[in-house]
Order: C-alpha cells, then sequence, then structure tokens
C-alpha cells in the first residue's frame, strides 16, 4: 500500500522519493480494516505530513558502478499554515553491473526520473485534505539473463561473468511511465468519531523486450507492452468510545490491464498473446475491539467481498512477427478465441483476544481467513484443452465450455492461526516478540509456463492450476537489546537487533497433471525454511550531532524456485553482510557510507527453465547423445538473475 492505495498490478513504483513516516507490516491475511483483501500480508508506506514551517531537504549519493542520486524534497506553509505546498524530484542513476555482448548496453543499470506534489489543507483541527500526485519515467535497459547451459545446438559457451549476457532482442526498448493522483480527506465530526475518504486512479505504461535464452538468435524472444489502469475509492467510518473502538468501511476497485507479447522462436514461428483482463471489486468490512477491563480486550471483524474479473483472450500464430511488434502478415493458426467472465464472493472473518497483566507483557491469540480471487490464465492455448465435459470435442474443436474450464481457475483461501507474546523486560533494555502460526490454504494457485507442441507447431503456454492443500507452520522471533550505555564515552549506547524465522511449508494434496497425487514430491517455491538477521549498532552524540555505526548480517536458508527441483537454478541458503557509518554533524547537516552485500556473494534472484525434466525427481531428460531436451526453442533454456553484487555508497544530505 502507498498511502493507504493497493496498486493492483505495480509495474514501476519508485518509494526512494518519498518522505516515509513509517513503514507498517502487517502478517496474515488482512482485509478487515482496509483497502483490498490480502492474503498472506501487508506492506504499507506512510509517507509524513508536510512541516508546518518553510523547509527544504537535499540528499545526493555516489557510489560503485557510477551510482549517482539526486533528491530534492520541500515544503512551504500557506495562510497561517492552513494550506501548504510541498514537493519532491528524483533522479536514480547507476551504470550496469555488466554488460550484453550483443548490443553493447549496459546489465543491470538505472534510469529512472521521478516526481511528487503535494497538496495539504486543514482549516482547523477536526478537518484534514491531502492531493498528492506521482510521476515515475523509468528508462532502465532490459534486464538480461545468464545461461547456465551452452547452447544446445549452437554450443555457445557459459559466460564467466553471471551479470554479463547476449541477448539479441532490443526492441521494443525498455521504456516504463507510471502516474497516479489520490484525495484524502478525514474530518471529525464529533470527539468519539471519524470519518475517512480515499479516492485514487493510478495509471502505467511499459514496453519490455524478454530475451529467455539469452543469446543473439531468435530463439525464445519475447518483446512485450503492459497498460493498466485502476480506479478506487474507499470510505471509513472510526468509533472511539470508552473501552470500545472500531471501524466500518467499504471499498471499490474498477481496474483493468492489457497484455499484449510475442513469443519468437526458430524458424520466424510466432505466437502472438492478446489480453484485456477487468477487475470489479466490492467489499464491506468492518473490525471492533472492546477492553473487558484492564487486562482483557476481544477483537471480532469480518470482510464481505465480491469479485468480477472479465477476460479477452487472443492467441494467433504468425510467420515473423505480429501486427503489434511491426509484421504485416495474418496469423497461419488461431489457437485461441475466448471472452469469459468468473465471479466470486466470500465472507472472511477474523477474531483475537489479548491479555495483558501489566504494562510490559502481552499475550494473543487470533484466528483469521483471507482469500485471493480466480481468474483465467492469459497464456493459456485454447486448442490445447482436452474434452473435459465428455462430449467428445475438446478445445481444438472449438468446445467453449472445455476452453473455459481448461484456462480458468478457482479462488484460493486460507484459514491461519496464531499465538504469540510480546514483553518490554529490563526497564525496556530489552523488547521482545515472539508468534507462532499455523495456516491452512485450500486450492493453491499454482503459476507456471511450458513448451508444448500444438497442430504441429512448437509453443509457450501458461499453466496456472489450483494445488488443493497446503500448510505452513512457523515460528518468529524478533527483538531489540540496549547492550551498554554509556560506552566509551557518555552517551554511547551500544544495541543489538535480530529476527529469526522458520517455516514448515509443504503440500498436503497436489493433483498433477497425469492425475496422480505427487504432494509429497513438490515444494512450496520461494519459500526457505530459515530466515534471520541481526543488526549490531552503536550510537554516540557528537558536539551537536551523533555518530551512527552499524552492521547487518541477514540468512536466507535454501530455497527452489518451482515447485519441482530445478538443479543449477534453486538457491542453496547464503548469508549476505552490509554496513553503514552515518555522521548527523547537526540538524543541517549528515553524511554517511553505506555497503551492501560486502563480500560479494553471488546469488539467483529469479530465473527461467524450459529444459524437460523428470515430473517426479526434477532430473533433467537427456537424449540419446546425453544432451538436455528443450521443450521451447532450440537451444534451451535455463537463465538465471542475480541479486546486486557488492556496492558501497557515499551519501550527504542537507536539510533547512
Amino acid at each position: 500500500y502507498l498511502d493507504d492505495v493497493y496498486p493492483n498490478r505495480p509495474h514501476a513504483a519508485v518509494l526512494d522519493i518519498y518522505d516515509v513516516e513509517r513503514i507498517e507490516v502487517l502478517r496474515g491475511p488482512q482485509g478487515t480494516l482496509y483497502g483490498r483483501n490480502t492474503i498472506g500480508g501487508a506492506i504499507k508506506y506512510v509517507t509524513k505530513r508536510l512541516a508546518d514551517v518553510p523547509s527544504l531537504t537535499l540528499r545526493g549519493s555516489y557510489g560503485s558502478y557510477n551510482q549517482a542520486d539526486g533528491v530534492a524534497s520541500g515544503s512551504v506553509p500557506l495562510w497561517d499554515g492552513k494550506v501548504k505546498l510541498g514537493g519532491a524530484i528524483a533522479r536514480l542513476s547507476r551504470d550496469g553491473f555488466g554488460t550484453n555482448l550483443t548490443t553493447g548496453e549496459e546489465n543491470y543499470n538505472k534510469d529512472i526520473w521521478a516526481g511528487r506534489g503535494t497538496l495539504e489543507i486543514e482549516p482547523s483541527s477536526d478537518a484534514f485534505f491531502r492531493v498528492t500526485g506521482d510521476y515515475t519515467h523509468d528508462r532502465t535497459n532490459a534486464r538480461g539473463g545468464h545461461r547456465l547451459i551452452p547452447g544446445l545446438v549452437s554450443r555457445i559457451p557459459v559466460l564467466a561473468n553471471v551479470f554479463d549476457t547476449r541477448g539479441g532482442l532490443n526492441s521494443p526498448r525498455q521504456d516504463v511511465v507510471a502516474w497516479g493522483i489520490t484525495g484524502f480527506g478525514e474530518v471529525h465530526p464529533a470527539d468519539w468519531l471519524t470519518f475517512r475518504s480515499i479516492t485514487s486512479y493510478r495509471q502505467d505504461d511499459s514496453a519490455t523486450p524478454i530475451d529467455f535464452d539469452a543469446l543473439p538468435a531468435v530463439d525464445v524472444d519475447v518483446p512485450a507492452f503492459y497498460n493498466n489502469n485502476q480506479f478506487s475509492q474507499e470510505i471509513q467510518f472510526l468509533v472511539e468510545t470508552g473501552g470500545f473502538n472500531g471501524l466500518i468501511g467499504a471499498y471499490y476497485l474498477d481496474a483493468g490491464s492489457r497484455t499484449v507479447f510475442d513469443v519468437r522462436l526458430p524458424g520466424t514461428v510466432t505466437a502472438l498473446t492478446f489480453v484485456n483482463v477487468r477487475t470489479d471489486t466490492v467489499a464491506v468490512f468492518g473490525g471492533f475491539t472492546y477492553d473487558l477491563n484492564d487486562i482483557f480486550s476481544v477483537s471480532a471483524g469480518g470482510r464481505y467481498t465480491w469479485d468480477n474479473r472479465r477476460s479477452q483472450i487472443q492467441r494467433n500464430v504468425f510467420l515473423g512477427a505480429s501486427p503489434f511488434f511491426g509484421g504485416t502478415t495474418n496469423p497461419i493458426v488461431r489457437q485461441t478465441d475466448f471472452r469469459g467472465t468468473l465471479n466470486f464472493k466470500q465472507f472472511t472473518p477474523r477474531v483475537s483476544v489479548s491479555f495483558k497483566p501489566n504494562a510490559n507483557n502481552t499475550l494473543y491469540a487470533s484466528y483469521a481467513e483471507g482469500f485471493k480471487g480466480g481468474g483465467f490464465d492469459p497464456r493459456g492455448v485454447g486448442t490445447a484443452a482436452p474434452d473435459l465435459n465428455g462430449n467428445g470435442r475438446g478445445g481444438a474443436l472449438g468446445d467453449q465450455d472445455d476452453i473455459f474450464n481448461f484456462l480458468s481457475f478457482d479462488p484460493e483461501d486460507v484459514r491461519t492461526y496464531e499465538i504469540g507474546y510480546k514483553a518490554s523486560l529490563f526497564d525496556r533494555r530489552l523488547n521482545i516478540a515472539f508468534s507462532a502460526f499455523h495456516s491452512d490454504y485450500r486450492n493453491v494457485q499454482i503459476p507456471g509456463s511450458v513448451g508444448i507442441v500444438v497442430g504441429g507447431i512448437q509453443t509457450f503456454a501458461g499453466i496456472t492450476t489450483n494445488a488443493g492443500l497446503a500448510q505452513i507452520r512457523g515460528i518468529e522471533f524478533e527483538g531489540n537489546a540496549l547492550l551498554a550505555k554509556n560506552f566509551g564515552t557518555p552517551g554511547g549506547r551500544v544495541n543489538l537487533a535480530w529476527t529469526v524465522g522458520y517455516l514448515d511449508a509443504k503440500y498436503k494434496s497436489y493433483i498433477d497433471s497425469r492425475g496422480l497425487q505427487v504432494a509429497n514430491r513438490r515444494a512450496v517455491q520461494n519459500t526457505p525454511d530459515w530466515t534471520a538477521s541481526a543488526t549490531l549498532g552503536y550510537d554516540v552524540p557528537i558536539n551537536d550531532g551523533s555518530l551512527n555505526l552499524g552492521a547487518t548480517v541477514s540468512y536466507r536458508g535454501d530455497s527452489q524456485q518451482f515447485e519441482i527441483p530445478t538443479a543449477m537454478l534453486d538457491q542453496p541458503g547464503f548469508a549476505l553482510f552490509d554496513a553503514n557509518a552515518v555522521w548527523t554533524i547537526n540538524k543541517t547537516f549528515s553524511v554517511g557510507l553505506h555497503g551492501r552485500n560486502l563480500f560479494d556473494k553471488r546469488y539467483i534472484a529469479a530465473g527461467y527453465n524450459f529444459l524437460s525434466q523428470n515430473a517426479d525427481t526434477g532430473v533433467f531428460n537427456r537424449n540419446a547423445a546425453g544432451n538436455f531436451i528443450s521443450t521451447l526453442g532450440a537451444d534451451g533454456v535455463l537463465t538465471a538473475y542475480y541479486g546486486n553484487p557488492r556496492q558501497v555508497t557515499l551519501t550527504a544530505q542537507v536539510k533547512f
């Protein structure tokens, strides 16, 4: 959420320029108190209100790979402070971590301009209104992947530098423009009542080339356009009287997305996918808390959501590029010509109890439900639909019922139980929070894509499906300890902050395309068992300012990119080390030195695989000559994208 607004498809969001007051991390199903229903959690960025006095902040950074960032933000009050104007502009740039050896362009670079404007009106202490607008233009080069295997036909070898690439697709040039406007109003008609209104419109348009095979020749090349827009309206009534407080609200979202992309394969065969999706959502929600006494309180809430999704999906095969990307010929095959509508409605409750024996200790327990609406796989191939209704036709013969059932997927829902303990101990020198949770998922949505042959033509298809049941259990422990006061010098403080998380995630029921139960042979993707971090910090006052030194180590355990193990692409556990030194000279000036991934760890963040695998073990299948077998393209796709290497940045800030 950006200032209470949920981006339905956030293709572009630059948060660096916002004056963030706080970041709220809410875990588990959400939706009884605001906005869109959320099945797994929410991250809310809350920006600061404009200052009561004229202000200007200038921040500049320079670092590794010629990183050069500049941010200017300021505000001015008018008419005795009842009206305030503010704005920010940012320029974020960096050379690439590597090079595209085919096009000569930098790879993993950054090239962004962004801006934000704010108007606040506060006619009295009982009313506040704010209008904000933001704009982002991202001309960063398309990120090229690193091949993990030599070309199966071309025999082009693997590159030594994981940030280099050989992808030859550079049209359309990557270009992302995103903007939005939000109106927020809050009035207090009575001491016990608050009314809020949140209105927003957002739009983004993207052009991007994706070279899956990361080779100069056309093998699996995907030029794409994405166009998204959304309008949302939310109202809230907040009540607070005595030991009772609560909220009643309503939410509406009207969102549209258009996706157009070619999948270009050897022999000039191109599969065009054209998709229009409209999403309409209406919800009413509420949450209420009652303090039985100073020790016990109970909370209850619920949400009723109505989702409507309308999809238009066209899939045509061309010789050469499609008309959207410069082609002039007519399609030789139409694989999908589909329009469908799905409606979902669901009630999701939430209840909790808390026990607070004193000001420093709290125990709580909660139960919550959440859901995520279903839809249609926009990359599905209608003619590949089997005869699901038993009438002897199937999608290849145009049976619309079979195509509907083949392309659609069901909503996903979850029931989550959580218990926890929070405490401030030893005169608040030690703060800890412990929680344990158990979540039961049903109809888990599993996105995916494969290479298939339809009508003798090799092509690409989406295979979004529902796994029957999954279970995720876990514990989380976090804390902050003041290890020493007046350490080294009067006022010097040493702090230690840490987090530890453990997840036991597994499928309980998973029927694959063969009709077999494979739950014990599938993993929940991108879900490591263990995660942990620790930050050691030292703060010391220096004249009118202070010096802050900090070091952080973070660990992420083994994780799989997909449900089936994928050798070379799955990421073993790894740790990253960061460090910071910030000298706040006084209220006006500060400088900082920041290091990220200081040990220069190489780790895979994402990837693609279009090699034939054993459906149970994930072992790559090989032909008689011992070579990998490609399921899409000739040279094979096993391509990885890596997290950022070591970066060191010097930052200076001036505040007036």
